[in-house]
């Protein structure tokens, strides 16, 4: 009788939330490997692909594996060009962007006034913002003023677009700086723009980071803008470039296309592997100077 009751006692709410918790992470474990599986595809196509000589629109593995997609991309006009013009556009879009947030988002944060709300939301409301929704005036003020064709523009209008977001990101990474060590900057006889650039400036390094390798992600991977603004092939970047391994009448270069795509993709994991390291070491300065 004794064995029977204790069968039939309920589970203790703590076990039950236990099992609940268990349960809903075996369904979350599960999402992200079909997640992961989704993107996992992609790569190894593109891995397979790329050493496929005779390689098709879909996943398999080589039968004869070879360098010769990347032999043939590996050239000045189909690789080291396109590569050197997104690098410049870029990064010239990435040190605009952020000299500029940096001194909007300033203000918005060592200030208190009643217009820092409002504009901050008209800040959110520029991201929502469609770039194709403006490119039709944009290319128009671009032949007015003759600016066709011309890389600095382009950088510039690719540093407006960027600018929203980076001045949101950037005002809350300076607002995590503690203002008592920028005052005792003050009080050593330092300027505002001299305690910002000696003291918040090396405090929001990985912040700083964070919001460059947004901004050069953006101009790395934006096909429209320069493809619409730039008309010479020798200053289209990386982005444009590889529309060229696309034929006419559907023929598409798929071993090529992959061997360019893995090369295309470099250059933004090495600029992770640099943040990362800098980031490592800025986050140690700010315990000490905290400290």
């Amino acid at each position: 009788m004794t064995a029977a009751v204790r069968e039939r006692r309920p589970l203790h709410p703590a076990a039950r939330r236990g099992t609940a918790r268990e349960r809903g992470s075996a369904w979350a474990d599960l999402v992200l490997l079909l997640i992961g599986g989704c993107f996992l595809l992609p790569l190894l196509w593109l891995v397979f692909g790329s050493l496929d000589p005779a390689a098709g629109h879909a996943t398999r593995i080589p039968e004869r594996p070879g360098l010769d997609n990347f032999a043939a991309v590996f050239t000045p006009a189909l690789l080291f060009r396109p590569l050197w013009n997104s690098l410049l556009l870029s990064a010239g879009t990435g040190v605009v962007t952020l000299a500029a947030a940096v001194l909007a988002a300033y203000p918005l944060s060592r200030y208190r006034s009643r217009f820092n709300t409002p504009f901050m939301y008209g800040i959110l409301f520029g991201t929502c913002l469609p770039v194709t929704a403006i490119m039709v005036p944009v290319y128009g003020l671009f032949v007015q003023f003759r600016l066709l064709d011309s890389p600095a523009a382009t950088v510039l209008f690719l540093a407006a677009t960027s600018l929203p977001m980076a001045i949101w990101m950037t005002r809350n990474f300076m607002d995590s700086v503690p203002l008592e060590v920028e005052e005792a900057a003050w009080v050593d006889g330092a300027s505002r723009l001299g305690a910002l650039r000696s003291i918040v400036l090396p405090l929001m390094r990985p912040g700083l980071g964070v919001v460059f390798i947004f901004v050069f992600i953006q101009a790395w991977g934006n096909f429209f803008v320069p493809f619409v603004l730039l008309l010479s092939e020798d200053r289209q970047p990386a982005a444009v470039s590889i529309f060229s391994f696309f034929g006419q009448h559907g023929a598409v270069a798929y071993g090529q296309l992959a061997a360019f795509s893995i090369l295309y993709s470099i250059p933004v994991l090495a600029l992770y592997v640099l943040v990362a390291r800098g980031s490592g070491n800025a986050m140690a300065l700010a315990g000490a100077v905290r400290g």
